[in-house]
């Protein structure tokens, strides 16, 4: 019983199948909100008989490692700048097969009730990450509040920042320190993970992501496996409306369909 109980806790498979036969798709995750959004369309997947078992993952290493060994048949759970930087530094045969979900990313504010207000020389915290800092950069320039060179990219930093016309002061930040520094400067740029955690909601953002983002997450499948009929069966029932309402209705916001 011990052993029992154990493998229990350790396991991390969500499965939901019908019938019997066919081997179930593997659909890798992270844990929280993205899974449950697999398993809302899982269950409408074995409606038609399309079997399918969600995996979740807490480490962020090991989706695409399980998806290039062959674990798993396809991963939901990254933008595409993680996939393209595990992709260079592993030599994953990784690609990506279709848009998902935005976390979105918002500008938030205790000093000011818009950006409008920022002051010449007002400061604005953003992650000292690469991948976030560009991220935070586009939001920031998409706000109006800086301008950033022509062809800047996903790797864009503070040296491509063309105009900067009230003197913003950039203050580059541990992202999980961010919402904490919303008492020391007049703006913060956040991820959804944080902001929430820290009691913020995108309803009080001052400006937020939408649908467009350059960081929406991707569906990825090993390059052999890109046309696999299961696998884009299941991608299409997860874009779909019936998917895109439970998303809206569950979430509230904090996470934006792409379809």
């Amino acid at each position: 019983m011990k052993a029992f109980l154990t493998s229990i806790a350790v396991a991390t498979l969500l499965t939901v199948s019908t019938g019997a036969g066919a081997a179930a798709l593997k659909l890798g995750v992270s844990a929280g909100p993205y899974g449950e959004i697999l398993e809302y369309t899982a269950k409408i997947a074995a409606k038609e008989g399309l079997k399918a078992e969600v995996i979740e993952f807490t480490d962020w290493n090991m989706p695409n490692a399980a998806l290039q060994s062959g674990d798993i048949d396809a991963n939901n759970f990254q933008h595409q700048p993680f996939l393209d930087n595990q992709i260079k530094q592993r030599g994953y045969d990784i690609v990506p097969v279709a848009k998902s979900i935005v976390v979105p990313m918002g500008i938030y504010a205790k000093k000011v009730q818009s950006l409008a207000d920022l002051k010449e020389g007002a400061s604005v915290s953003i992650p000292n990450d690469p991948t976030n800092g560009a991220r935070a950069l586009f939001l920031l320039a998409k706000a109006g509040v800086i301008g950033l060179k022509d062809g800047a990219g996903l790797n864009t930093s503070i040296a491509d920042i063309a105009s900067n016309p009230k003197k913003i002061k950039l203050v580059e930040l541990d992202a999980a320190q961010l919402p904490r520094s919303l008492d020391d400067v007049d703006a913060s740029v956040i991820t959804l993970n944080y902001a929430v955690l820290a009691g913020l909601t995108p309803k009080t953002a001052l400006v937020l992501e939408d649908d467009q983002s350059k960081w929406h997450l991707v569906w990825a499948v090993r390059k052999d496996r890109a046309e696999d009929p299961a696998i884009k069966r299941f991608i299409e029932l997860y874009r779909s409306a019936e998917v895109r309402d439970f998303i809206n209705t569950r979430f509230n916001g904090t996470i934006i369909p792409t379809w």
